[in-house]
């Protein structure tokens, strides 16, 4: 073996949503100011040892009573502080700081890989630095006890079968009734919460100007762009608190520093851009207010939080056991959302989706192999939920031509640049996994489509599948998104609307400070973004291969993503 390396309108509409989000900000409110409650709490983890130590912090910071009623957790902001371990203890006294802001459908937890990488090929370079992956304010509605508990039958016994662990019983998965607040929770209270954490986690604002660097992946990019830009006192002409002056640099991560959806080429609707008068943003503040719309993004497969949480669940069983046979497609209750995404995810064609046969609990699978044929860009239909983790192993394996043929003229924004495969013999053999820097070993069978295409090479493998499973099953914060605010989707397709451009009062501060753009070779923006912004690319990387690849790649080299954003730090400002 060897040594470890890495290796229709509606739809397009749907896809940017995972690319993007839409700043005068009005002066928060006397009552939004909190009394800056503060914990922070170490997070354990089995990760291999790197001289990185992570920890939660929670900083409580009130939404405006505007807002209504929400549970308590939500008046709190939190993030995943990662610093070296021989590092400055005070976040103030280290070189840099890394603020990162997550994207759509994605929590802080998606962050531990390249914050750790980031974090620890800096401290090999002498500089101490911290990465801080946010969460989003609306996360506070996810409930982590039942992956905490480190077991998948009891993970799955607590979310699904009312089972209590440790004495509390799950609340159940929240409903768009419960959620009326989040209305309001739209990119101008977004940017507000970063700066309302910057200023209390570090007051100094000469400090934040010299030493924070702000950026995100995906949507997270955008977001930052409407930070840059953003005014955060309502007087323009006192600029000390504009989001510019709080930010020596900026980094995108497979997305780019912008509040412009039309940056984002060959991904938008030959209309996006029309202007709009304000009627359209009314009348969806309306529909969100009132609950006709709702006020969290959600889908039937995969992108709902029942679905969701299946993630860290079978992260769990690649976590304590990968290579044992797993039993989770069969433990799982069945219910209209769960046998969706099992169908959308393991039907060969559109006759076994329509059927429910042959489908997933029909197949031997280890719980390596089911997270890998949940999240790899050779299973997975969806590309903002993609990586590069390797391949099936251990039987025959077919093209899956459902949702699309493989080879056809598929949108790649959507589906993603690799053909899809799917086990080929239910009942049959234990179908493995063969991790990213085992492919294009001796005893690699060299899987071909039906048309003779590889379906993948080493070169196009680069994440660690038994890491991704631990940022999955072990952060105290989601690496997925449960409850995401619709009103960051409206807010950002109705830019033009008055609304939404008076937040831009510094639309220089975009390019004030310096930029890193660093982009996945086979992502979601490959080809479109302009050379001007001398991007750094990563080869054969997908959308999220840019947080989770392995510290050494197939071809020997460190992966380059931290290697960048360390690099990046370094540099005088």
């Amino acid at each position: 073996m060897k040594t470890s390396r890495s290796r229709g309108r509606t739809w397009r509409g749907a896809v940017l949503a995972v690319l993007l989000t839409t700043g005068a900000l009005t002066a928060a409110a006397p009552d939004a100011r909190g009394d800056g409650a503060r914990t922070e709490t170490p997070v354990p983890s089995s990760h291999p040892a790197d001289g990185v130590t992570e920890s939660s912090v929670r900083v409580k910071v009130p939404l405006p009573r505007s807002f209504g009623d929400r549970p308590a957790a939500c008046d709190q902001l939190s993030y995943l502080r990662y610093r070296s371990a021989e590092g400055p203890a005070a976040s103030a006294d280290a070189d840099r700081i890394l603020v990162a802001q997550p994207g759509i459908l994605e929590g802080a937890g998606a962050f531990d890989s390249v914050a750790r990488g980031t974090v620890a090929k800096a401290a090999a370079q002498g500089r101490h630095i911290e990465f801080w992956a946010l969460d989003r304010r609306s996360n506070c509605l996810e409930d982590r006890t039942g992956i905490a508990s480190g077991d998948q039958h009891t993970a799955v016994d607590y979310y699904y079968r009312a089972k209590p662990v440790g004495g509390r019983v799950f609340g159940g998965f929240v409903g768009d009734d419960r959620l009326g607040w989040m209305a309001k929770l739209g990119i101008e209270q977004t940017v507000r919460d970063e700066y309302d954490l910057l200023v209390r986690e570090l007051p100094d604002q000469g400090l934040r100007r010299s030493k924070v660097l702000c950026g995100g992946h995906s949507l997270g990019g955008v977001v930052t762009g409407y930070f840059a830009a953003a005014d955060f006192d309502g007087d323009p002409a006192t600029p000390a608190d504009a989001g510019h002056n709080q930010c020596a640099g900026y980094f995108a991560l497979d997305t780019t520093i912008s509040t412009s959806l039309a940056d984002l080429s060959g991904s938008l609707p030959d209309d996006t851009d029309l202007p709009d008068v304000g009627l359209g943003y009314a009348a969806v503040q309306a529909g969100l207010d009132t609950g006709l719309l709702p006020r969290s993004l959600s889908a039937p497969v995969l992108l709902n939080p029942e679905t969701m949480t299946l993630l860290a669940i079978a992260g769990l069983g690649a976590v304590r056991d990968p290579d044992g046979e797993a039993d989770l497609p069969a433990y799982l209750p069945s219910g209209i959302n769960i046998e969706a995404t099992n169908r959308f995810l393991f039907s060969k064609d559109a006759a076994a989706f329509l059927a429910g046969s042959p489908g997933v609990k029909d197949f031997r699978l280890t719980n390596a192999t089911v997270l890998g044929a949940l999240m790899d860009d050779n299973s997975v239909p969806l590309a903002f939920l993609q990586s590069s983790v390797g391949f099936f192993d251990g039987g025959p394996v077919a093209d899956k031509s459902f949702p699309v043929a493989n080879g056809g003229t598929q949108p790649t924004q959507l589906f993603g640049v690799g053909y899809k495969a799917i086990p080929a013999r239910p009942h049959g053999p234990l179908y493995t996994w063969r991790d990213y820097d085992r492919v294009g070993d001796a005893d690699d069978p060299g899987y071909r489509s039906a048309d003779g295409t590889p379906f993948t090479d080493a070169g196009k493998e680069v994440t660690d599948l038994r890491e991704l499973a631990r940022s999955l099953a072990e952060q105290p914060l989601d690496f997925t998104e449960q409850y995401f605010p619709t009103k960051l989707v409206t807010d950002i397709q109705l830019a033009t609307s008055p609304q939404v451009k008076k937040l831009v009062v510094h639309p220089t501060g975009l390019t004030a400070r310096p930029t890193l753009t660093v982009l996945a070779g086979d992502g979601l923006l490959a080809g479109r973004i302009p050379a001007d912004l001398h991007p750094v690319v990563a080869p054969g990387y997908q959308h999220l291969d840019v947080l989770t690849a392995a510290p050494v790649q197939n071809n020997g080299l460190p992966e380059p993503v931290s290697g960048a954003l360390a690099a990046f730090a370094r540099t005088p400002r």
